[in-house]
């Protein structure tokens, strides 16, 4: 369990493009295609597509459940706490200002991002 340094960003760019990677690995699809999604959602919702609301009601409408993290856990737990404790194997976690892919209990992501507190997590898979 740990990081994987992973980027399907074809340009290998690592700034603000965070939620159509973590979208892109979770749902095994590649990054253009996560993009534009993302682009015809916020387009409905006249927002941007990395808006929350946008890439959330996206993963609503392909079956994703939102979860926040449990009570129990520490108010300083970490991504990489949240992969070892094996809470969710294969989600889409978020903090305040970022979107990590998780996948068998690993983050997934185009730097160490192991230390962001996470907020809440998306998965199709019922807690």
């Amino acid at each position: 369990m740990g990081y994987i340094c992973t980027n399907p960003n074809p340009s290998k760019k690592s700034v603000g493009d965070c939620v159509i990677r973590a979208i892109s690995i979770t749902m095994g699809i590649d990054w253009l295609t996560a993009y534009l999604a993302l682009c015809i959602q916020g387009l409905k919702m006249c927002d941007m597509p990395s808006a929350n609301a946008v890439w959330g009601e996206f993963l609503h409408q392909n079956g994703f459940k939102r979860y926040l993290i449990p009570e129990y856990c520490p108010v300083d737990y970490t991504v990489r706490q949240f992969c070892e404790d094996e809470i969710c194997n294969n989600c889409i976690l978020a903090t305040g200002t970022h979107v990590i892919a998780v996948k068998n209990s690993n983050y997934l992501d185009s730097w160490d991002s192991g230390d962001e507190i996470p907020i809440y997590f998306w998965t199709k898979k019922e807690k």
